[in-house]
């Protein structure tokens, strides 16, 4: 069995004293079985960057901070030093955000240690001590699938409450410990004080739960969870024991459009002065040349709109005829004389 540098360094430290066999290889981790202080755990291993298969990260990772500012800036500027710290900060938000949810009554995996970019932690399993399965391999009938979809929800607002949404929900990431669901992977959990997105991915876990469940209850698929629990959130009045009641009618809201459109204006004109303050001189005059000329072709255009206008080219005949009758009043009179 070949196994990852980082797990053979923790059996040679003597940190795990035994890998059993490899569990799952997933989009971002590879796990094992292993034997850890001498109880079975399970070993997950993150891949590096480029053997990941693992989409749009950027907007899960928007907002996320570290401590050290010169780490921050070099994340920010993607440096190599950068690129470095976005890995390790994306190998250590998983291990952070269950730390973070562990005091609450979250249905999660128990974290015991996270050594080398190895995340040592809680094996599930069913009643036979087998490896949990996943709800997405489950057959349910419509009963359980409305009292499990209402037990999911119930962990989704513990989640909200403390400020965190999953981000990546779905029946593929839940383990089912006999009739007891367990939530699994969140290295890409959001934060909702910092991410815009969080809204988004909010109503996406909870509309992936619901058309899952869906299936065997057609009723769970109109509710709308999601929505609701945001609003409540937005209106700071949402609890860990809020009975939610899956309808959601938003109250229609009149919209300003020439304050959004000020507004619109005003950010196009901040970020227009952020970004010449780090052009150069030649660039500044550059933009200055085709600021003029772009404000010349659109006066020639409005100028060429206007003579070409039906009634300008009426009144430009009618002159026209007038100058013609002019002139050969003039050829006769000058031809008699």
């Amino acid at each position: 069995m070949r196994l990852p540098d980082a797990l053979n360094a923790l059996i040679s430290d003597g940190i795990i004293k035994e890998v059993i066999r490899p569990l799952q290889s997933g989009k971002e981790a590879q796990v094992f079985i292993i034997r850890y202080d001498q109880e079975l755990c399970v070993a997950k291993v993150y891949k590096k960057s480029n053997d990941r298969s693992f989409k749009n990260r950027a907007s899960y990772t928007e907002g996320r901070r570290v401590k050290s500012t010169r780490q921050q800036r070099a994340m920010s500027k993607k440096s190599n030093y950068g690129k470095e710290a976005l890995e390790q900060e994306w190998y250590q938000s998983e291990y952070q955000m269950l730390k973070r949810l562990s005091h609450t009554d979250l249905l999660i995996p128990t974290c015991h240690a996270f050594i080398d970019n190895v995340l040592i932690m809680e094996f599930i399993q069913d009643e036979q001590g087998q490896p949990a399965p996943r709800l997405a391999d489950l057959s349910l009938s419509a009963e359980e699938a409305e009292r499990l979809l209402l037990l999911l929800i119930r962990q989704v607002v513990i989640m909200l409450c403390e400020g965190v949404v999953h981000g990546d929900l779905s029946d593929f990431n839940i383990l089912m410990a006999g009739n007891r669901p367990v939530i699994i992977d969140f290295p890409q959990a959001i934060d909702t004080a910092h991410n815009r997105n969080s809204r988004r991915f909010l109503i996406r876990d909870v509309r992936n739960l619901t058309h899952f469940m869906g299936r065997f209850a057609p009723h769970l698929k109109r509710r709308k969870y999601g929505e609701e629990m945001w609003a409540l959130y937005e209106a700071g009045t949402l609890r860990p024991d809020t009975v939610l009641t899956g309808k959601y009618n938003p109250k229609a809201k009149r919209v300003d459009e020439d304050s959004l459109i000020r507004e619109i204006q005003s950010a196009a004109k901040e970020a227009a002065e952020k970004r010449e303050q780090h052009m150069s001189k030649y660039a500044k005059k550059a933009q200055r040349a085709r600021e003029v000329a772009e404000a010349i072709a659109k006066e020639q255009k409005e100028k060429r709109e206007t003579s070409d206008h039906p009634k300008n080219n009426g009144k430009r005949r009618k002159s026209n005829r007038r100058k013609n009758r002019r002139y050969h009043k003039n050829k006769k009179g000058n031809t008699k004389s």
